[in-house]
């Protein structure tokens, strides 16, 4: 049996047909907006509202007929957020990281996908008219900004504060 937690990409794919991978997808874009009128924003980020009430990124299981992670993971981005996420291909490139569950015997695979402000502005219009809108998922959650670290230069925006960006923790219970 795998250990449960971080797992590198090999080993990941190692571990066998007891095991069934999904994969998630953050899709996110430089944002140069203005937030409060006073704080710069660092990108946009593409959240959803789950089918259990909390806020994840877009994504699903693999299934069979997929020949590729990356291709069930662009089958499910179609499915949650419709046809204009067929305006871009999450690739192998995209991974970030690995993780398995210690319950059920589910695998999750990380990707992180650098956008266009106005494709990830487009996939979160169309959202709502995605095939799985409503089903496995809520509406798309408007995408958050996320202010420029005070560690980072701040010209022309004196006395900004914000806070940084923080991540879910790997300890994570979607499939509980």
């Amino acid at each position: 049996m795998a250990r449960a937690g971080k797992l590198e990409l090999a080993e990941a794919l190692a571990l066998g047909p007891g095991w069934r991978p999904a994969c998630y997808a953050l899709l996110h874009a430089p944002d140069p907006g203005i937030l409060f009128g006073r704080l710069r924003l660092r990108y946009a980020i593409l959240m959803q509202m789950r089918f259990d009430g909390r806020l994840g990124f877009p994504g699903g299981f693999v299934d069979t007929q997929d020949s590729s992670l990356e291709d069930g993971l662009n089958r499910e981005l179609r499915e949650e957020l419709g046809e204009a996420a067929a305006a871009f291909r999450v690739e192998r490139t995209d991974y970030r990281s690995s993780h398995a569950g210690s319950g059920p015997r589910v695998v999750a695979h990380f990707y992180a996908k650098r956008l266009t402000l106005e494709q990830l502005l487009a996939v979160e219009a169309g959202a709502t008219r995605a095939k799985d809108h409503g089903l496995e998922v809520g509406p798309a959650w408007d995408s958050v900004p996320f202010p420029i670290s005070s560690s980072l230069p701040q010209e022309s925006i004196p006395g900004e504060k914000s806070a940084p960006l923080t991540l879910p923790s790997p300890q994570f219970s979607w499939w509980s």
